[in-house]
């Protein structure tokens, strides 16, 4: 049912109205007048499980969704179609690659919010596919040189698995081998930084920087951060002198001001903020300021090349939360069925002391079982209190300061080049991508 089409609001029939308005089909552009005497004028959004009865979501011109009672006296009339829901005509899908010699940055792109777009047909979001239409949606991305663009997954980022980390990684080489200056990961923030830790240790000897970026805010939403992020990345990836795999997003309110985060180092510390990430026990490596990029000391520089991945990765591996009441049955359950496993304890680096005999049994069987803290600053110590004397003796390994993420993903690496528990832990304690920092003054998180 299309609805019914009338010249003015005044001629409007008095009958109730929600029977039509419940089937407009999404996409139609409708103006109605609530029967308080409010006025909206927005296009039909898809409805969802959670709406309550009689209730009407539209998209309004600001970006905004808003769902509106309709009680039997409102009254509405249909609009036509504007000319930005024309959907655009993707066009080919291929282009020519960058001349031989000419400085170009790869873009990988995975799915999440940045690569998604306004779909005016429907109002809701829909992923951005093809070479043509990123570019044509980004038109400032080859502001300062080509952009290729390699799509690799489309999926939402709680969706990958470790085994994706590794076919991120391959296509990183590949875009080197190619000639690629640097290559940006477009990705979704909610497991960014799993990804971006696990490619700091799978990637040897970058000749160029590698640049994860999401966005925290759809396209529908006039606060969008996708266009902004994503040109602060290949702005990084074309010009900074780096040599290692870093996280770029908002650093604060601005939106000219980008941070530069080391992989190893970054946490999602907010769930919607634009600045949601921050580095955890180290400084962010660098900064964009509108098109200026500056790398502090500690950014590790680019090497001669030619990158590439040192896998594989084993992903039997665990991350235990510790918290009080943790079953002492379910951590040793966890336990069966892996050949690493990562404790976030408490404090220090705690675990309630009724866990150390299936922490016993699991040493003995060959598990290498590590511990880091909960803590987002400091580091895990067991030589404080009698609890992580015991932990040690029973034959836990302490990773430092590491990120519970960043343990996580070290340790899926290290499963993959060592067969025995020593040999692992020896490559945990190892520093590999610049995951352990000394102490340092003024340091947040320190």
């Amino acid at each position: 049912m299309v609805g019914r089409q009338v010249p003015s609001m005044a001629e409007e029939k008095t009958s109730d109205p929600w029977p039509e308005l419940r089937d407009l089909p999404m996409g139609r552009r409708v103006e109605l007048q609530d029967g308080r005497g409010q006025s909206y004028v927005g296009t039909v959004v898809s409805r969802h499980g959670f709406l309550g009865e009689r209730i009407l979501q539209l998209k309004l011109s600001n970006g905004y969704n808003v769902g509106i009672r309709v009680d039997p006296g409102a009254t509405f009339r249909l609009l036509p179609d504007s000319p930005r829901q024309v959907r655009e005509e993707p066009g080919p899908q291929r282009r020519e690659p960058p001349s031989l010699g000419a400085s170009w940055v790869a873009l990988l792109t995975t799915g999440g919010t940045i690569a998604s777009r306004v779909d005016y047909e429907t109002g809701g979001v829909r992923p951005v596919k093809g070479e043509a239409e990123i570019l044509a949606f980004y038109p400032e991305l080859e502001r300062g040189g080509p952009v290729r663009i390699i799509p690799v997954f489309d999926r939402l980022s709680e969706d990958l698995r470790p085994a994706d980390w590794v076919t991120l990684g391959e296509h990183v080489v590949g875009a080197f081998r190619e000639g690629a200056t640097g290559v940006v990961i477009a990705h979704g923030t909610d497991t960014l930084g799993f990804t971006a830790a696990a490619l700091s240790f799978l990637l040897v000897d970058l000749p160029g920087p590698v640049v994860l970026v999401g966005a925290q805010r759809s396209p529908d939403r006039p606060s969008s951060d996708g266009p902004s992020n994503l040109q602060a990345a290949v702005l990084v990836a074309r010009e900074a002198r780096l040599g290692e795999v870093v996280v770029v997003m908002h650093e604060g309110p601005s939106d000219t001001q980008f941070a530069i985060h080391r992989g190893t180092w970054v946490r999602k510390m907010h769930s919607s903020r634009r600045d949601a990430f921050e580095s955890r026990n180290g400084p962010e490596l660098g900064e964009v300021d509108a098109d200026r990029v500056t790398l502090g000391p500690l950014a590790r520089p680019a090497t001669a090349g030619p990158a590439h991945l040192d896998g594989p990765i084993d992903d039997r591996a665990a991350l235990l939360w510790f918290y009080p009441g943790l079953s002492p049955v379910h951590a040793r359950a966890i336990s069966l069925d892996v050949r690493g496993l990562v404790i976030a304890g408490t404090g220090l680096g705690h675990i309630a002391s009724s866990h150390l005999e299936w922490i016993r049994e699991a040493t003995a069987r060959g598990v290498t079982v590590a511990m880091t803290t909960q803590c987002l600053g400091g580091r895990a110590d067991p030589f404080v209190y009698a609890t992580g004397r015991d932990l040690v003796s029973a034959g836990v390994v302490y990773l430092d300061d590491l990120l519970p993420e960043t343990a996580y993903t070290k340790m899926v690496w290290a499963l993959g080049h060592a067969t025995t528990r020593e040999a692992v832990a020896e490559l945990l304690q190892t520093p590999r991508a610049g995951e352990f920092l000394e102490r340092h003054a003024g340091v947040r998180g320190r």
